[in-house]
């Protein structure tokens, strides 16, 4: 896919932080207890709008799944450094959600631009002109501001809620009729109060869906809340299929989709690049939107069942640990039949080639005429020995008057 003209300094930094943690404050509270809020450390870069088709959409075709399904009804939360509702793409879709970091705030300020990109590959509206859009349209973003944490000249900065905050933020998404969490952030600890929160999600029925993390290079440490019982952890590939690099593996792994060289909206207006599990996130979170429109009666249970049932076979050998259950396939996900099927437990190889449907449906007619011909032939050159035999076997008979030889 071609890139944009000037791909952002910040979408370079976004494939190390934007998985990252929620960094947990040296008091122990939230950071922004009591401060105004400030204005951006580093204003969002000039983005451009981007007319060519991203590669994650030529793979998953939106306008496919239209007809079926584009998550009307269905609330979804993003957890993560707010979302821009000032984006053409996203105008009307994002609802009043709230800010951890600073109080009075609805969700809608976005220092970095995860938040607004991650809401854009779940919800952003077609426009003329323009190739990308969300996955699930019509789905309602709820924004709830975590952290606004970016890269500044190589450094990391921008402050972010304690774990307690994050746990809290979960909280309040489920209570504000949340149908789907999107986190698209990460600890690198485990918290009790964000499993006892992940639990209260998972209780009322809503789907829980994380980043696996983005430090494979360091050892793949285990990544919160994706490592929790229940809940979908994603994982990253890139244009080729294969894992991106970064992409942390482990048993937390459920499914990959989407996360190298990502397309998504920026905050204001115009359009992105960046990499990492983060953005493989929401596209798993749409799919669960648009499962839950077309069948409003499953539980958030049989969403998940459906989704790792139905995904496509992973590259190479498949391992889980890489892959979990394999590549996520929204379309597969929405239409085949059977709630409650079994996940696979190991991803198997791709096939060689795909064959080609007509190529096979030809086939199985010219097999079956076939069979036709050789039936037919079979019946004739029976009907042929039966009228010799008739012709020497009576007169013998007839002499003999049917007695043995």
């Amino acid at each position: 896919m071609p890139r944009p003209s000037a791909r952002p300094a910040l979408a370079a930094a976004l494939a190390a932080l934007l998985a990252t943690p929620p960094v947990v404050a040296a008091t122990g509270v939230p950071a922004s207890a009591g401060v105004a809020a400030p204005a951006c450390a580093s204003p969002p870069a000039p983005a451009r709008t981007v007319t060519e088709r991203p590669w994650p959409q030529q793979r998953y075709a939106p306008e496919r799944l239209a007809p079926l399904a584009t998550g009307a009804g269905v609330t979804v939360a993003v957890i993560d450094s707010g979302v821009d509702r000032r984006h053409p793409q996203l105008a009307g879709r994002v609802l009043p959600g709230t800010d951890l970091l600073d109080p009075g705030g609805d969700g809608g300020r976005d220092c970095p631009g995860h938040g607004t990109g991650v809401a854009s590959i779940i919800a952003a509206a077609p426009a003329r002109g323009v190739a990308f859009r969300g996955l699930a349209p019509d789905a309602r973003i709820l924004p709830v501001r975590v952290s606004e944490q970016q890269v500044v000249d190589g450094r990391e900065s921008g402050r972010t809620v304690s774990a307690a905050g994050f746990a809290r933020a979960i909280r309040w998404a489920v209570d504000h009729g949340a149908d789907v969490l999107n986190l698209s952030v990460v600890l690198y600890a485990d918290s009790p109060a964000v499993r006892a929160a992940v639990e209260y999600a998972e209780e009322r029925d809503v789907v829980v869906v994380a980043a696996a993390g983005n430090l494979h290079d360091s050892g793949d440490p285990s990544p919160y809340p994706a490592a929790y019982e229940g809940v979908l952890g994603v994982g990253a590939i890139g244009v080729d299929g294969g894992r991106s690099t970064f992409s942390q593996t482990g048993p937390y792994v459920d499914l990959v989709a989407p996360g190298g060289e990502v397309l998504m909206a920026a905050p204001g207006r115009g359009h992105l690049l960046a990499d990492g599990t983060s953005y493989a996130t929401p596209f798993v979170a749409a799919t669960a939107a648009l499962v839950r429109q077309y069948h409003p009666d499953w539980t958030a249970a049989q969403v998940s069942r459906r989704i790792l049932a139905s995904t496509d076979p992973a590259p190479g050998t498949g391992r889980r640990g890489d892959y979990g259950a394999g590549v996520l396939n929204p379309y597969r996900a929405v239409t085949e039949t059977g709630g409650g099927a079994a996940v696979p437990a190991v991803a198997a190889a791709l096939p060689r080639e795909r064959p080609d449907p007509a190529l096979v449906a030809q086939r199985g007619r010219r097999a079956a005429a076939r069979e036709r011909a050789v039936l037919l032939a079979a019946a004739g050159g029976a009907a042929a020995l039966a009228v010799v035999l008739l012709a020497v076997v009576l007169p013998r008979g007839a002499r003999r008057r049917w007695r043995p030889a």
